[in-house]
């Protein structure tokens, strides 16, 4: 055998070992898949087996077994067919709680603070019950929506962790509700300032005016104080500047007053340029002949 016949000889030989190896590659994925799909039927066939089942007991242990394995879907659906089955009985709060944890798995706060829920009011005693007290008024945080949105769901969350605080003062979650509480309340402030904002921005003048004032009135402490001064007295001088005769020097006087009180809280406005030209304006249109100091 000559060389070349010895270099064909190897070449040959790789490509057997190519397809050989190819092929036993594919049958092991083959046979992997079959052996994935046949696990999958046969727990598919499993859970049908147990959903059909009239043993409650067996039921609620599988729901278990699902939860713990991170099988969420399948545990809240045969948790929650046993519901009334458990409703009264001592284990009823082990149900719920499961229901409940099951949920959250989920993603589905509205359901998992409903069962959290049932726990604190028929099992006030339950070993979950101060666990349950703070999911009621996490779960209503956790489906809060964005600021500039309706915040009622703020506010049931805020209720909900207010009272878990009353009335398990030594819990060593206080802390983190009251966290929540701050950013709840954050976000209820931010959107009253953009209600408030939207009718200034409109130049629904006269609105701006009454909603302006009702954040301020609802919020004094607001960080959003300046901003909402400042757009308040806009809207009077706007609404004034604008208005018929007969009402217009009533409210000339009235955004002119406006002008003293953001002055005299906030005399280093980043504001104050602007509102001291409109003052100066104002002041034109009311005729007023007295030198007012304006601080520049």
């Amino acid at each position: 055998m000559d060389v070349t016949d010895l270099y064909n000889f190897r070449v040959l030989l790789s490509k057997i070992k190519a397809y050989f190896c190819t092929t036993f590659s594919a049958m092991i994925k083959k046979w992997y898949f079959l052996l994935i799909f046949s696990s999958f039927l046969y727990s598919c066939g499993e859970y049908n087996m147990v959903v059909k089942s009239t043993d409650f007991e067996y039921k609620y242990k599988k729901g278990i077994e699902y939860y713990e394995n991170g099988e969420f879907t399948r545990s809240s659906e045969l948790l929650q067919s046993l519901v009334y089955a458990f409703r009264g009985t001592s284990r009823g709060d082990d149900l719920y709680y499961y229901c409940a944890k099951s949920a959250m798995g989920q993603n589905d706060y509205v359901l998992a603070g409903y069962y959290f829920k049932n726990i604190v009011d028929q099992y006030p005693r339950s070993e979950f019950a101060e666990e349950a007290q703070f999911m009621v008024g996490y779960c209503y945080y956790k489906d809060s929506p964005n600021s500039r949105l309706d915040q009622d769901i703020s506010r049931k969350a805020i209720d909900g962790l207010q009272l878990f605080i009353n009335l398990y003062p030594y819990s060593d979650k206080i802390e983190e509700a009251n966290i929540l509480i701050d950013e709840l309340n954050e976000k209820i402030l931010y959107k009253s300032y953009l209600s408030a904002k939207l009718y200034y921005d409109m130049a629904y003048y006269k609105s701006a005016v009454i909603a302006l004032g009702n954040s301020l009135s609802d919020y004094p402490q607001t960080k959003y104080r300046e901003d909402l001064k400042y757009l308040l007295f806009k809207s009077k001088y706007h609404l004034a500047i604008n208005s018929v005769e007969d009402k217009k020097r009533e409210r000339l006087n009235n955004a002119r007053d406006e002008y003293f009180t953001f002055v005299d809280e906030f005399p280093e406005s980043k504001f104050l340029r602007e509102v001291n030209r409109d003052f100066k304006q104002l002041e034109q249109l009311l005729g007023y002949s007295e030198d007012v100091s304006i601080n520049e």
